[in-house]
């Protein structure tokens, strides 16, 4: 066999995610800001005396943290792909610090549908696809919902149709 003929590239995946999810992590990074803040600010209206102690922080978190929502959802949207061949599950995630996973098909033990109610209201769903690997799931997150299911069931029917034991 010669060096082309069968050999694999490793090669970025295609598929970008639905453009929604930005929207998600957005509201996911106003969430996690908004806690923090609104304790802060209750606390310091109710303690004069810390009242500059606690509403500074608030003030900084609370910029931060919207910079942040507005700013790394696009990032991360930039970033993160996707993949499903006859041969295997390919992701790639992060932002500084970046995770390649390929999950062959013959590997693949369950394929999960997941929508929490944030999803559920950008209309999103997260695919896990477990192996039998210590790695854990690979997860392809901020799939519009209705994508999510057909690659599931096309999943399921690929690795039904792959030989191996997925162990």
């Amino acid at each position: 066999m010669t060096a082309g003929e069968g050999a694999v590239r490793l090669r970025p995946p295609v598929n970008t995610l639905d453009p929604r999810a930005v929207g998600w992590w957005r509201v996911q990074w106003l969430l996690l800001t908004a806690v923090p803040v609104a304790v802060l600010a209750v606390l310091g209206a109710f303690l004069a005396p810390a009242r500059f102690w606690l509403w500074l922080p608030a003030a900084a978190l609370a910029v931060l943290g919207t910079g942040c929502a507005v700013l790394v959802p696009l990032w991360w949207f930039r970033t993160h792909r996707w993949e499903v061949t006859d041969e295997a599950v390919y992701v790639r995630t992060g932002v500084l610090w970046q995770e390649w996973r390929i999950a062959p098909m013959s590997r693949i033990q369950t394929v999960d549908t997941v929508r929490g109610p944030l999803e559920q209201l950008f209309r999103l769903a997260t695919v896990t696809v477990t192996t039998a690997s210590a790695k854990g799931a690979v997860r392809i997150e901020g799939l519009d919902h209705e994508l999510a299911a057909e690659l599931a069931e096309r999943l399921t029917r690929i690795t039904r149709d792959t030989p191996g034991d997925a162990t």
